[in-house]
């Protein structure tokens, strides 16, 4: 054999053999990978519950899901409502309802101790899942973690922590999973809802009400209460999945050790603020009658308050792509013409169309009162006194101007 039949000889060899190389090494890695991601028949898969924080961000708890499979050495937590602190315009974007939130995953011993440090209650279901539904169920999960697929726009009613929770599980179940309904809670808006978590006489419930328009104030169906995390547990130990419940077995892991809730100081509470407040307004309108003047520096200071709410409120419902801040009747009394009429506050002699102004803003204020008592919308308790004082000032301003 000539030499350069045995060079070619060699090189067609080598060649084999390296491509061997290669088919051995990609069917290798392609089964570790398979291998990596296929659940054993034993394998569990779990929603977690977390109980309420002290802040008005942890106020209406969490939700995960909890993968665990001993055969595999498989324990990890995947979570919604990450946010993603690197975005551009992160303020921006998170106050116009355009931030975008992330899936995220850990092993669940960093989470357990994560939330043991903040003393909140962990509570635990595991699903009583078919192995494909667990398997398909996982596989979801991890290719809604790619890089490409982790980020969603969030929503605060319809695409949260909680509701990701629900509508993975439906996905996973071909949507065969039913959710009964709950005793007693039927008829329940979703401000009845926020307040079961903030309550009626916090900042967080103050501020919730005012920025939240009258779409809050519609009944939410059992499907739509699951954008809390503690209807999440409620619904899933109440449904089933072909004719068996959907949970099989539920347990707390952790227990808050001092019953951690979101609430705010008495002292320093809205309807004690807001009693102060109005009674200031009141007492000095009763004073300027006695003496028969006005204080203008009281009034310039409640046309600028309630005018610059009001542009914050239109810029709620139009600019942002919030659902919830639409159709808010709380611009009867946070008006945003009243920065512009504020000269007239100042002059002697005011304009005659300036008195027929305070009228309409009377009648606004009126029609406030009207929309509380029959249902369109349901105001923070706590802006009663403050709506009172301003009617009474109101009136009193209009009987004061001089045309």
């Amino acid at each position: 054999m000539s030499f350069r039949a045995t060079v070619e000889k060699s090189l067609k060899m080598n060649n084999f053999s390296f491509l061997s190389f290669l088919c051995a090494f990609f069917f290798l890695t392609n089964t570790s990978v398979s291998q990596q991601f296929q659940l054993s028949p034993q394998a569990e898969i779990s929603v977690l519950t977390i109980g309420q924080g002290d802040n008005l961000n942890d106020a209406f708890g969490h939700n995960a899901f909890r993968i665990k499979d001993r055969t595999i050495g498989l324990d990890v937590i995947y979570d919604y409502g990450r946010y993603d602190f690197n975005a551009p315009n992160f303020y921006l974007k998170f106050v116009q309802g355009k931030l975008n939130y992330l899936i995220g995953k850990r092993n669940f011993s960093d989470f357990l101790e994560t939330y043991r440090y903040y003393d909140r209650t962990i509570e635990e279901q595991k699903l009583n899942l078919s192995p494909v539904q667990k398997q398909d169920l996982y596989n979801y999960l991890i290719n809604n973690y790619k890089p490409e697929n982790r980020k969603y726009l969030y929503d605060f009613f319809y695409d949260n922590c909680a509701t990701k929770i629900r509508d993975v599980v439906n996905t996973a179940t071909n949507n065969k999973v039913v959710y009964n309904a709950l005793k007693n809670q039927d008829n329940k808006t979703f401000r009845d809802l926020i307040h079961e978590h903030v309550g009626h006489n916090t900042w967080g419930s103050f501020g919730i009400d005012i920025a939240l328009g009258s779409l809050t104030d519609r009944v939410a169906s059992k499907e739509e209460q699951m954008f809390l995390p503690r209807y999440i547990k409620k619904h899933f130990e109440n449904a089933s999945l072909n004719n068996e419940p959907l949970v099989k077995s539920s347990t707390t892991i952790y227990k808050s050790q001092t019953d951690t809730k979101y609430t705010s100081n008495l002292l320093f509470s809205p309807i004690v603020v807001t009693l102060l407040l109005a009674f200031l307004i009141i007492y000095i309108t009763y004073r300027d009658y006695k003496n028969q003047r006005l204080t203008k520096w009281l009034d310039v200071a409640l046309f600028i308050i309630t005018g610059i709410s009001g542009f914050v409120l239109l810029f709620l419902w139009f600019g942002t792509n919030h659902s919830v801040t639409g159709y808010n009747y709380n611009l009867l009394w946070a008006f945003p013409l009243n920065v512009f009429v504020i000269a007239q506050l100042s002059t002697k002699k005011t304009k005659k169309w300036f008195r027929g102004y305070l009228k309409f803003l009377l009648i606004m204020l009126c029609l406030m009162c009207l929309h509380w008592v029959i249902g369109v919308q349901v105001f923070a308790l706590a802006f009663l006194p403050l709506l009172l004082a301003l009617i009474v000032r109101y009136v009193y301003v209009l009987k004061q101007s001089v045309v």
